[in-house]
């Protein structure tokens, strides 16, 4: 057997350089950086909270999800904002070393209830360092999901989508908001050069790109859920999707929806978890950025570059 890895942008996982390319996801422009005003506003974390809450209201949460602030007092002074997927320990201490205020990380640290944090803990250490440090952490996990320009619309726009609404509609939300997407490729592709698009837009890590139906099957309909996306089969198949691309696949769900379809659709795509998300970093540091500055908040922003993708390396036949 031979060990391969995702070659679509040859990311090392430790490469953490501020010229690193390897985890740069396709954007149209990297994320803007306020100019410096002399006559804006001190930026507090209450001034970023209000913004964010702007961008990806709480209410779009799922009911088990665990959102908002996690550490840091809402009056303390914030100038430099570094975006993650994950707050892992490396993670974490890449954003003090490049000087941030406020961490905002996708998936939350503390999504169960525990009873201490105590630093002989990697979670505990985790809050210790923060907070030591004075770095507040920000967690923007299923309302990022499911709002307008958040997750899943950044995977549409990389995979080229149009005219799309919400896999999965939120309850309490507008019409464009809710889990997923479904939209239409600009001309109809063959299944297997959707899939290199995928694997071409996507940072590339370790599990690479799995994919499930016939290679020369024609597509234009797609579904997507950034994350772990299979308990969502249901709404995939209402939408008549020709595919459906998705993180974290058991192989049960898989399977079943594979016989169900008797060989023809929905197709399946199976990607990294991490990468599905990561993506939409660039955009949400630009759309914090732009509300930001219509308030007259100059804060820099920056998108971390460390690959916390759990996997390092896959044997493959």
């Amino acid at each position: 057997m031979q060990s391969k890895a995702n070659n679509s942008q040859d990311l090392g996982k430790s490469n953490v350089s501020p010229e690193a390319s390897t985890l740069k996801p396709v954007t149209k422009e990297e994320p803007e950086q306020p100019v410096e005003d002399s006559s804006a506003a001190q930026t507090t974390l209450g001034n970023v909270l209000e913004a964010a809450e702007e961008l990806w209201p709480k209410s779009l949460a799922e009911d088990w999800d665990a959102v908002g602030l996690v550490t840091g007092r809402t009056g303390q002074q914030i100038s430099k904002i570094v975006m993650a997927v994950d707050p892992t320990l490396e993670v974490i201490e890449d954003a003090i070393e490049r000087g941030a205020d406020l961490l905002i990380t996708h998936h939350p640290l503390l999504l169960r209830g525990v009873t201490q944090v105590a630093g002989t803990t990697f979670k505990g250490e985790a809050i210790h360092r923060l907070i030591e440090s004075g770095t507040a952490l920000l967690t923007a996990h299923t309302n990022a999901d499911s709002a307008i320009g958040g997750v899943n619309d950044a995977l549409a726009d990389a995979f080229g989508l149009k005219d799309c609404v919400p896999l999965v509609e939120s309850k309490d939300g507008l019409p464009e908001e809710g889990l997923g997407r479904v939209g239409f490729l600009e001309k109809p592709m063959k299944l297997d050069d959707f899939a290199e698009r995928v694997y071409t837009v996507l940072p590339a890590v370790a599990g690479g790109v799995r994919v499930a139906g016939d290679r020369s099957g024609i597509i234009r309909k797609v579904a997507l859920c950034g994350g772990a996306g299979d308990s969502l089969f249901d709404a995939v198949r209402s939408h008549q999707a020709d595919v459906y691309v998705t993180a974290d696949l058991r192989h049960h769900p898989a399977s079943e929806a594979r016989e169900a379809a008797n060989g023809g659709f929905p197709y399946l795509i199976d990607v990294s978890h991490f990468a599905s998300e990561w993506v939409w970093l660039s955009a949400g540091a630009r759309a914090l950025g732009n509300v930001l500055n219509d308030l007259g908040h100059a804060v820099e922003i920056e998108v971390s570059q460390v690959n916390s993708d759990p996997w390092d390396f896959v044997l493959t036949p």
